[in-house]
């Protein structure tokens, strides 16, 4: 899953980005307004985590900004203890949760994890086809009953592709998906991790549908 970081304080940031990384979230980091404003515009995100607090202009104008090209993100406030109204605001211009400051790291990816499955409509983050077990949550995936590892990269693309069972995406849509809208990406980066990902979990892990990109396996 691929989350856009809005947030100004240099530890908190960092902190964030390095612990969303652990848990195999890609992650883009921005620290104003304007930036988010452009990131959020020229590529795709499964999730914001948006602060108020932002030294150019208020978190809001972004979340107003981002709801005026009826664009549906998910978008978690964080703001502080004392922001009711802010936190108030929020809610009625279309963010879909709040975190207070200070936050435990553990409640804020409960939190990621709820709207995620809200937005998907799957209340289960298991996923089960033949021979391929991937349980996204807990980051456990299995093929005829053994344990594989799967890279952050890997993990990533079946998130987007089981989470959306009946979208195809191009190649280009996933590249959006897999790595930040300023990173350098090879022509043919989707392929080898979907290349990976057979090797791993059977051919029919996941699906290519000609000419018009890739999707979930078949239901068994």
């Amino acid at each position: 899953m691929r989350i856009l970081l809005v947030e100004d304080d240099q530890m908190i940031g960092a902190s964030l980005v390095e612990l969303l990384s652990q848990e195999r979230y890609i992650v883009q980091w921005e620290r104003d307004a304007d930036s988010a404003d452009i990131a959020a515009e020229v590529s795709s995100f499964d999730f914001i985590v948006l602060d108020l607090g932002l030294p150019d202009r208020d978190g809001l104008t972004v979340l107003r900004r981002l709801r005026n090209r009826r664009d549906r993100t998910p978008v978690l406030i964080v703001t502080a203890r004392d922001a009711l109204e802010q936190r108030i605001q929020g809610l009625d211009m279309g963010a879909d949760d709040y975190i207070i400051k200070p936050f435990d790291f553990a409640e804020l990816l409960a939190r990621v994890r709820a709207l995620q499955r809200r937005v998907s409509g799957i209340s289960d983050d298991a996923f089960e086809y033949g021979e391929m077990y991937v349980n996204l949550t807990g980051r456990v995936a299995k093929y005829k009953g053994i344990h594989v590892q799967l890279s952050a990269k890997e993990w990533a693309l079946l998130d987007v592709l089981l989470r959306r069972p009946s979208v195809v995406f191009s190649r280009k849509q996933l590249e959006d998906r897999l790595y930040g809208w300023t990173a350098e990406v090879t022509s043919n980066a989707v392929e080898v991790h979907i290349h990976s990902i057979r090797k791993k979990l059977g051919q029919g892990a996941i699906r290519n549908i000609r000419g018009i990109g890739y999707t979930a396996p078949k239901e068994s």
